[in-house]
């Protein structure tokens, strides 16, 4: 049986948001959208995106590494998500594994929400219904694309190549022989949920620091001994006098 699956390489991810916002794009042009954004521009903006890039800084000063990690839908072989939605709006497909919600019969109880415990459902506040991670399923699915556009907009769209797509089922697949080789692993596997979506590992990389590579380099303005000199304060003023 299918089961079509993003692979992310944390080793190569670069946190620049192009898997955010190309996923925001066709899925707000396709079949999933509109997404709505709220006050985009205002002092407390919120949205619905359906992939976002979680960044963290791991290690001590000074060999700290920065872990750009994207997460989005995981479509688990064993999705919670499922059971206990109670009109049947969240299910699997049979045919490729994908796990979609049908917005004509969802509610917007948010029970898919509390069931997923990697927190990728979004509730639409305009059409309150909740949505998801398709993985891009109009577009994987259109035979009238050719064979190298059937991918999830964030694939296509990432400039590292840190996303491949795949069936992890098949085992000469690229996404089987990424995660055998360079041992792609699950996240949290202990819930049960057997996500289909793996991430490969960030290798740390050996980085040799000199002493004088932790001192602070000298204003290169000073140099030549030309550097402007600082305002004077005028009597009696407590801004700099122009």
């Amino acid at each position: 049986m299918t089961q079509l699956a993003l692979v992310i390489d944390l080793n190569v991810c670069v946190g620049c948001h192009a898997c955010v916002t190309s996923c925001k794009q066709w899925n707000t042009s396709g079949s999933a959208g509109p997404l709505t954004d709220d006050l985009p521009y205002g002092e407390d903006p919120s949205g619905t995106f359906f992939n976002r890039v979680q960044t963290f800084e791991v290690g001590q000063f000074p060999n700290t590494q920065t872990v750009h990690f994207p997460k989005s839908c995981l479509h688990c072989e064993d999705p919670p998500c499922v059971p206990v939605c109670p009109t049947g709006a969240s299910y699997k497909r049979a045919e490729d594994g994908i796990v979609l919600v049908d917005y004509d019969k969802c509610i917007g109880c948010k029970y898919c929400s509390w069931a997923c415990p990697y927190g990728a459902r979004e509730f639409d506040e305009d059409r309150k219904v909740m949505t998801k991670c398709t993985l891009c399923v109009d577009r994987v699915t259109d035979k009238a694309l050719p064979e190298a556009q059937r991918k999830p907009a964030c694939v296509l769209a990432c400039p590292a190549g840190a996303r491949l797509f795949g069936d992890i089922h098949d085992p000469a697949s690229t996404v089987s022989v990424a995660i055998t080789e360079r041992a792609g692993y699950q996240l949290m596997p202990e819930w049960g949920t057997r996500p289909a979506n793996h991430y490969l590992p960030c290798r740390r990389t050996q980085i040799t620091l000199h002493a004088e590579d932790l001192q602070r380099r000298d204003n290169p303005l000073k140099l030549d001994g030309k550097q402007p000199e600082a305002p004077h304060l005028e009597p009696g003023r407590e801004d700099y006098a122009t």
